[in-house]
């Protein structure tokens, strides 16, 4: 049985920083007060959002690459 922490482990260490401030940037452009620490505080529909456009630019980046 895998463990809730293991899915939202970082991979590469050395990317959990870029991977941050990749999150509060897609934050910031929706409009959503990030703060550094916890934010049990978010909405469901609010932290969606981040997560979801972060995806959608992920793989519109990576789309572009394939090309």
């Amino acid at each position: 049985m895998a463990s809730s922490n293991r899915s939202n482990r970082v991979e590469v260490p050395e990317a959990k920083a870029a991977m941050d401030r990749f999150k509060t940037e897609v934050a910031s452009e929706l409009g959503v007060n990030l703060k550094e620490g916890y934010n049990g505080d978010l909405t469901s529909k609010e932290a969606g959002s981040i997560g979801g456009e972060m995806v959608r630019r992920m793989i519109r980046k990576q789309e572009e690459q394939m090309k």
